[in-house]
């Protein structure tokens, strides 16, 4: 193999068989049960990485089934996103992320930043109740719930949260352990349909795991909750500032 041909094909590891597909990554019938909780104000500064500022003391638990996405497959992905603001424009950090199928956790990392881990994160209706469990290996670390489909809201605010921008903390070393890569990450879901959106009753619990701290942004007051599907595109990120530059 020529140098020439390294270059061409280096998009993804490894080399000759990568993990994932080039984008543009395209997700239909897009799942999301997100959970608003009020947090412990110092808690939350303590994890968000500067030039992102906190907002509110305000943590966004999230479960999001993927039943069909490109190059990826079928999977479920759960985590913690805080509102933030960059430079005046308001968005959300994501601090935690846990799924169960590796194709996405390579890309995720790998392209964007994305802090995922593997997990097992479940979402499913039971009877009358929308629900989600995060496991790490068999121990459960959060449970939510909420009432199935209790009140119909309006799309359009709904669609106008899932197009603000998205942060990451892009972190890549280099052969020594050190940072080679250090970035602010910031990306947009492109070409959004919200097929419907619910809320209901909810309720969430965060449980102490050293491997997955959720429960580091404990639950003091359970705000609301939201449930959605949606196709999207995920977008492509940019690169809003480096830490090692």
């Amino acid at each position: 193999m020529e140098e020439a041909d390294v270059k061409k094909n280096a998009f993804a590891m490894p080399l000759t068989s990568p993990a994932f597909p080039p984008g543009p990554y395209r997700f239909v019938n897009r799942e999301f049960f997100i959970i608003s909780y009020r947090t412990d104000p110092e808690a939350l500064r303590a994890v968000i990485p500067a030039p992102l500022e906190m907002t509110d003391p305000i943590v966004k638990f999230e479960f999001i089934r993927m039943p069909d996405s490109t190059g990826f497959g079928d999977y479920t992905e759960s985590g913690q996103v805080i509102p933030v603001s960059f430079r005046g424009q308001k968005g959300g950090y994501f601090h935690s992320m846990y799924l169960n199928d590796h194709a996405p956790i390579a890309a995720g990392r790998e392209l964007w930043g994305f802090p995922k881990k593997l997990a097992y994160p479940e979402l499913r209706v039971e009877k009358d109740t929308l629900g989600g469990v995060l496991r790490y290996g068999p121990v459960p670390v959060a449970v939510a719930t909420m009432g199935y489909k209790h009140k119909t809201l309006e799309t359009g605010p709904i669609l106008e949260s899932l197009l603000a921008p998205s942060y990451l903390l892009k972190i890549i070393p280099h052969v020594d352990g050190t940072p080679r890569i250090c970035e602010l990450v910031r990306y947009y879901l492109e070409d959004v349909t919200v097929k419907g959106a619910w809320s209901g009753p909810a309720g969430l619990e965060l449980f102490q795991h050293a491997l997955a701290p959720v429960a580091a942004l404990p639950v003091l007051e359970v705000l609301g909750a939201v449930h959605i599907i949606s196709d999207l595109t995920l977008g492509l990120g940019e690169v809003v500032h480096d830490y090692l530059a």
